[in-house]
């Protein structure tokens, strides 16, 4: 039997689809996260390597990194322990090694906050912006995304699959115009991860503490080398 959403599961699904909306004003368009590197190197190069390389970051990167402090921010607003996610967006500034991540995550986060803040009353959020104003945090994106996500009482299962998928969609649309790759190939990588990126969500409602930070080597090596590239289209 189909399930019939009531009009707050309906104002909720608008919710979560405003937070994942790509024309959000905050910048996300510009960064590829060391993607461009890769590219340029050869490394990736066709519909299949890109695929592998999206799978791979979901897998193996955003799992233990974005995704996992995404998860654990989500509980601590839940909690109501400010002092849990002043620290949460300090240890995440330690897993992105690459300055021009680093910059891009927290430029995205306090933009991020700005435009929802304004019409979510929850005092959290108020007070880490003025955390952020005081220099106590930085306001990574993942961290500020899941406490806009809470405050609207968004599902955090759901919140994990739209932050995925938002990360993926941004990553091979870079792809596509990076390779370049036709828009059908996009989507067929698309297709492909719907799986995956729930998997990816099931690993993390509950993040193993001894895997946060793991890293992918390769790519923040191509993150740091995209500094120096000589001609780039992207800001990461």
């Amino acid at each position: 039997m189909a399930q019939t959403l009531t009009q707050a599961g309906l104002t909720q699904l608008g919710a979560l689809l405003h937070l994942v909306d790509p024309t959000l004003p905050i910048g996300g368009f510009n960064h590829s996260n060391g993607l461009e590197t890769f590219v340029q190197q050869g490394k990736v190069n066709s519909r299949e390597t890109l695929e592998e390389y999206v799978q791979t970051q979901l897998m193996q990167n955003w799992i233990y990194n974005d995704g996992a402090y995404l998860s654990l921010a989500f509980d601590a607003m839940i909690n109501h322990d400010l002092d849990r996610l002043l620290a949460l967006d300090q240890e995440l500034a330690a897993t992105k090694i690459a300055r021009e991540s680093r910059e891009g995550s927290y430029k995205l986060g306090v933009r991020l906050l700005k435009i929802f803040i304004r019409y979510e009353n929850h005092p959290l959020l108020s007070k880490f912006q003025q955390a952020i104003i005081e220099k106590r945090c930085q306001g990574y994106f993942p961290i500020v995304f899941a406490m806009v996500a809470q405050a609207m009482k968004l599902d955090k299962a759901e919140s994990l699959y739209a932050f995925y998928y938002n990360a993926a969609v941004g990553t091979v649309t870079n792809g596509v115009k990076l390779v370049p790759l036709s828009q059908m190939d996009g989507q067929d990588i698309l297709f492909a991860l719907r799986n995956p990126i729930a998997q990816a969500v099931e690993n993390s409602l509950n993040p193993d503490s001894q895997w946060l930070g793991a890293a992918t080597i390769a790519s923040d090596i191509r993150s740091m080398q995209h500094e120096q590239l000589y001609t780039r289209l992207y800001m990461s």
